[in-house]
C-alpha cells in the first residue's frame, strides 16, 4: 500500500470560483522522492496544504499511512513533517529555543527532545550558531533551521514547499544535497517546486501540475519519452520585445509543435531543430527582428511542458 494516496482532490476557495485543485490524484510510495512541478499559482502549495492536514479539502480524499487527513487529522500530523514556503521561525527566539518551542507543539519534550534539537542543529550544520538569535541568520541559514524543524520527530513523509525560493546559490546547493540526502536515507518526500532542473536533479518520479490539474505524471524518462524525439530550441533576440510576435508566427510552421515566449526568450518544441534553424530565422528576419542566439536543448521537463501546455514552464 502507498504511504500517501490522493484521491480526485478539489479545493475551491468561493463557491463559484475557479478550481484551485481540480481532480488531483496520485501515490506516493514508502522511500520514494516525488516532485510536485508547475509554475507559481498551479495549486502546488493548495495541495500540500491538504494532504498536511491545514486545508480540509471541497471534495476528494487524502490517506498518509493509513490515516484519512479529514477523520484522523493527528494521526497524519504524527508521522508527517512540513517545511513551508513562508518560514515558520520567530526571529527574537535563538535557534534552540525555536527548535523547543516547535518541538513541544509536536508533543515532544524531555531527554528525547533535548536529543534531537542537538541531532537536527549538527545535522544541518547550525550547531555553532544555537545560541544566536534567529533575526541575525543569513536567508540560506534560516531555510536550514526551518529545515531542521521539519525534521523534529523523524517523520515518515517529509513535506517541502518551494524550499529554495528566494535563497543564494550556495544555500539552495546545500539544500538540495541536502535533500538528496535525506531522500537516499530511506525518508519519503514530497517536494514542490517552479524550477525544472531541481524535478530533474532530485526525483524518482514527478507529477506535473498545471491550473490546478495533474497534466502528466511518471518518471523523467517516461515524461521525455512522452515526447517523442522532439526537440527544444531556444532563441534570444537583439530587440527588446518581439518575441511573442515571433511565436506567434512560428506557430503556423508545420515543423514547430509548439511556440511560447518569455523573458526574452523564444522557446520551440520542434521535430528537427537543425531543418528548423533556417525558416525560424527568416520569420524573424521578416518581422524585422534579429536573433542573438541560438540554444538547441534535448528532451527535458521543459520539452513536456511545453508540449503539453503550449508555453514555457516559466510563464
Amino acid at each position: 500500500m502507498p504511504l500517501v494516496e490522493v484521491r480526485n482532490l478539489v479545493k475551491r476557495y468561493t463557491p463559484d470560483g475557479p478550481n484551485a485543485v481540480d481532480d488531483v490524484s496520485f501515490d506516493i510510495h514508502a522511500g520514494e522522492m516525488f516532485s510536485l512541478l508547475g509554475p507559481n499559482g498551479a495549486g502546488k502549495t493548495t495541495a500540500i496544504s491538504m494532504i498536511s492536514t491545514l486545508l480540509s479539502p471541497t471534495s476528494g480524499a487524502v490517506t498518509v499511512d493509513g490515516h484519512n487527513t479529514q477523520k484522523s487529522p493527528m494521526d497524519v500530523r504524527r508521522v508527517i513533517g512540513v517545511v513551508p514556503q513562508e518560514l515558520a521561525l520567530y526571529d527574537d527566539m535563538t535557534a534552540r529555543e525555536n527548535l523547543q518551542f516547535w518541538g513541544e507543539m509536536r508533543g515532544m519534550g524531555g531527554a528525547e527532545l533535548k536529543r534531537e534539537i542537538v541531532e537536527k542543529l549538527a545535522l544541518t550544520d547550525l550547531t555553532d550558531r544555537a545560541k544566536d538569535r534567529v533575526g541575525t541568520f543569513s536567508g540560506g541559514m534560516k531555510r536550514r533551521l526551518n529545515l531542521a524543524v521539519g525534521l523534529l520527530g523523524n517523520p515518515k513523509l517529509m513535506m517541502l514547499d518551494e524550499p529554495t525560493v528566494a535563497i543564494d546559490p550556495q544555500s539552495r546547493r546545500y539544500i538540495l544535497d541536502w535533500v538528496k540526502k535525506m531522500s537516499q536515507g530511506g525518508v519519503t518526500v514530497l517536494y514542490t517546486t517552479h524550477y525544472m532542473e531541481e524535478a530533474q536533479e532530485l526525483s524518482d518520479r514527478i507529477g506535473i501540475i498545471d491550473h490546478g490539474k495533474l497534466i502528466a505524471l511518471g518518471t523523467l524518462d517516461e515524461l521525455t519519452q512522452s515526447v517523442g524525439q522532439h526537440e527544444t530550441l531556444v532563441l534570444t533576440l537583439t530587440q527588446e520585445g518581439g518575441g511573442a510576435d515571433l511565436a506567434a508566427a512560428l506557430e503556423t510552421h508545420t515543423d514547430i509543435l509548439q511556440a511560447g515566449a518569455d523573458n526574452g526568450e523564444v522557446v520551440l518544441n520542434v521535430t528537427s531543430a537543425e531543418a528548423s534553424l533556417a525558416s525560424v530565422i527568416a520569420t524573424a528576419s521578416g518581422l524585422g527582428l534579429s536573433v542573438r542566439t541560438i540554444e538547441i536543448r534535448e528532451p527535458n521537463l521543459e520539452t513536456v511542458f511545453l508540449h503539453l501546455t503550449g508555453r514555457a514552464l516559466r510563464d
